[in-house]
C-alpha cells in the first residue's frame, strides 16, 4: 500500500481538530481582509465628517463612527492590515534570530552553549512587555532608516503607512526570540548525535551543511507551532502598545488606538470598545487554536493507531 506524504498526514491529523480548522479559516479570512483592505473598505479610514461624530452603528456605518466622524468599520479593516503586518514581521525577525542562536548553542555546546543560555536566562527574567515599553519609548523611530537598507524601510513604510510601526516590529522581534532559541537548541541537542548526522560527518560534510541541510530541516516542527502562537502574542503586544499611546499613532488606524478612544467615550460610544476588542479577541484566539492544532498534529504521542 502506497504511504501518504508527510504533508497529507499532517493535514489529515490537523483537520480532525474542528476548532483548529475553524481558527485556520478565520486566520485566512483576516489575511484576505488585510490584503484587500483598500478594495473592501467602504470609506477612507482617515476621512473626517463633522456631521456624523459618534454616530451609533447603522446601515450607513455598520460599526458606527468615532469622535471625528470617521467610519469605524473602515478603520477596523485597515487596523487588521496593521496588526497582521506587525505580527508576521516581528515574529519573522524573532524566528530568524532564534534559529541562528539556538542552532549555534545546540550544535557546538560547551562554553558557547553556557554563555548563550545564561544570556537567554537573563532576557527571560526581564518582563518582556515592560522591556518593550522601555525600548519603544526611548528609541527614535527613524533610527532604523540609518541601519537598514533604504528599499527595506521604504517598502515597509509604503505598505503599512506609518514609519513608527517599523520600530514596533523590530523591537518586538528583538525581544521575542528566546523561546524559539530554546526550542531549536533542544532539537539540536537531540538530533546531532543521530546516526545520519554521524554518517554525514564521516562523509566529510562541514558544520554549515550539517546544521542547515540535515539538522535544521528536521527541527522545524516545534518552531512552526511557536511561530503561529508568537504571531498572536505580537498582535496582542502591538494592540497594548497602541492602547497606551506608544504604538501606532493616529491618524493611522489600529485596533489598539481605536480601543483607547473607546475608553474615553465608553459611556456614550460603546461600539468604539466592543468592536476592536472583539477583533483582538477573535484574532488571538484563532491563532492560538491553529497553534494548538498544529502541535497536536505534529506530536507523535497523540497519534492514534488509526491515524
Amino acid at each position: 500500500m502506497r504511504s501518504e506524504s508527510p504533508g497529507k498526514l499532517l493535514w489529515k491529523r490537523f483537520r480532525k481538530n474542528k476548532l483548529a480548522v475553524a481558527g485556520g479559516v478565520m486566520v485566512l479570512w483576516l489575511f484576505l481582509i488585510a490584503v484587500f483592505a483598500p478594495f473592501i473598505s467602504p470609506y477612507d479610514p482617515s476621512g473626517i465628517d463633522r456631521n456624523q461624530i459618534l454616530e451609533a452603528p447603522s446601515i450607513q456605518h455598520p460599526f458606527g463612527t468615532d469622535d471625528l466622524g470617521r467610519d469605524v468599520l473602515s478603520r477596523m479593516i485597515y487596523g487588521c492590515k496593521i496588526s497582521l503586518a506587525v505580527g508576521v514581521v516581528a515574529i519573522g525577525i524573532a524566528t530568524f534570530i532564534g534559529l541562528l542562536v539556538g542552532a549555534l548553542s545546540g550544535y557546538y555546546g560547551g562554553w558557547i552553549d553556557r554563555i548563550i543560555m545564561r544570556f537567554i536566562d537573563v532576557m527571560l527574567s526581564i518582563p518582556t512587555f515592560f522591556l518593550i515599553l522601555a525600548v519603544v519609548a526611548y528609541i527614535d523611530p527613524n533610527l532604523w532608516n540609518d541601519i537598514l537598507p533604504g528599499w527595506v524601510t521604504g517598502f515597509l513604510e509604503e505598505a503599512i503607512m506609518d514609519p513608527n510601526i517599523l520600530n514596533i516590529m523590530i523591537v518586538i522581534g528583538l525581544t521575542s526570540w528566546m523561546g524559539v532559541a530554546r526550542l531549536v537548541r533542544a532539537e539540536f541537542l537531540s538530533l546531532k548525535e543521530r546516526e545520519y548526522i554521524l554518517a554525514a560527518r564521516t562523509l566529510g560534510a562541514g558544520d554549515l551543511r550539517i546544521i542547515f541541510s540535515h539538522i535544521m530541516v528536521n527541527s522545524m516542527a516545534p518552531v512552526f507551532v511557536s511561530v503561529v502562537l508568537g504571531i498572536a502574542a505580537a498582535i496582542l503586544v502591538e494592540s497594548a502598545l497602541s492602547f497606551l499611546g506608544l504604538g501606532v499613532q493616529p491618524p493611522t488606524p489600529s485596533w489598539g488606538n481605536i480601543l483607547a478612544l473607546g475608553k474615553d467615550n465608553i459611556e456614550i460610544a460603546w461600539w468604539l470598545s466592543v468592536f476592536p476588542g472583539m477583533a483582538i479577541l477573535i484574532t488571538v484566539l484563532s491563532y492560538n487554536l491553529v497553534g494548538e492544532g498544529l502541535r497536536d498534529a505534529l506530536d507523535p504521542r497523540l497519534w492514534g493507531s488509526g491515524n
